[in-house]
């Protein structure tokens, strides 16, 4: 078993890291940085973001894991105190996983003949620096409406419960192979229309989108950030790579849900203990 440690720079994520890369050492399991078997982030879901930018070359081997320093995170299943479960697991590492579908963004630069291909775990968004975003969106080559708003978002299942979510996007459970668009505040008067509601897509679908003005326009990909760049023409769809995470132990992705938004769960718990 070959792990790559990818970690923030907080003080306990530090400490954190330097205990976990110490029991792994004394256990024989080898820490690198190329090529790993298994990528180990000790952070929150940024972290785990940026661990799977930096392998996402790799995605065809690869797999995750997620050592949380905070709150439950939706990538992020093992807890701080939990670091020597977690150890014995990979000891025992069978090769397991369960994966997520990931988005494929195409761009055309202006300045570029050909396109440039990204990869986003959660979402890619589309805004203007500033005035009024226009673009013409089409599904499947066909022209579906002319948008005229702060921007657009555009999601993967997993990803739906982000800055889609805050958009009033749905949540989508990872097993469904959609990509979701969803809108910021889109105008729609007597002249100017839109549909102003969500969209899922479906997984032999893509969307296209046509800026009216080429210029000015901010493209984020998860946490990463492309401006001051001409784009033509943006694609997307679900890509023929998807996410893997180690199976040893994946909390179920409505719990995520629930303990994020809701903690019924948390609070019952909370007030069993205060009853006894």
């Amino acid at each position: 078993m070959k792990i790559a440690l990818v970690h923030n720079q907080t003080p306990e994520t530090l400490s954190v890291a330097a205990k976990f890369k110490e029991m792994c050492l004394s256990e024989k399991i080898e820490i690198i940085t190329d090529h790993p078997d298994l990528v180990v982030s000790i952070g929150g879901d940024g972290t785990l973001l940026s661990a799977f930018h930096k392998y996402e070359e790799q995605l065809n081997h690869v797999r995750f894991v997620g050592i949380h320093t905070g709150h439950l995170g939706f990538y992020t299943d093992w807890r701080t105190y939990e670091l020597p479960e977690l150890v014995e697991s990979l000891k025992h590492d069978k090769g397991e996983s369960v994966s997520y579908p990931l988005l494929d963004v195409r761009v055309k630069y202006a300045d570029e003949e050909e396109e440039t291909r990204y990869i986003a775990l959660n979402e890619a968004s589309l805004k203007k620096m500033d005035g009024t975003m226009v673009c013409d969106i089409y599904v499947k080559d066909e022209l579906f409406e002319t948008f005229r708003g702060d921007g657009l978002c555009v999601s993967t299942p997993t990803g739906s419960t982000g800055f889609s979510k805050s958009l009033g996007g749905a949540v989508i459970h990872p097993r469904t192979e959609a990509i979701q668009l969803t809108e910021m505040a889109s105008v729609n008067n007597r002249i100017y229309r839109t549909l102003s509601s969500p969209m899922i897509i479906a997984k032999d679908e893509w969307i296209v989108i046509y800026p009216h003005k080429e210029d000015r326009l901010i493209l984020s990909v998860d946490h990463l950030t492309f401006k001051k760049r001409s784009i033509e023409r943006l694609v997307y769809r679900i890509a023929q790579e998807r996410v893997h995470f180690a199976r040893y132990r994946h909390t179920h992705f409505w719990d995520r849900v629930e303990d994020a938004f809701i903690g019924v769960k948390k609070n019952d718990r909370n007030e069993r203990t205060k009853e006894r």
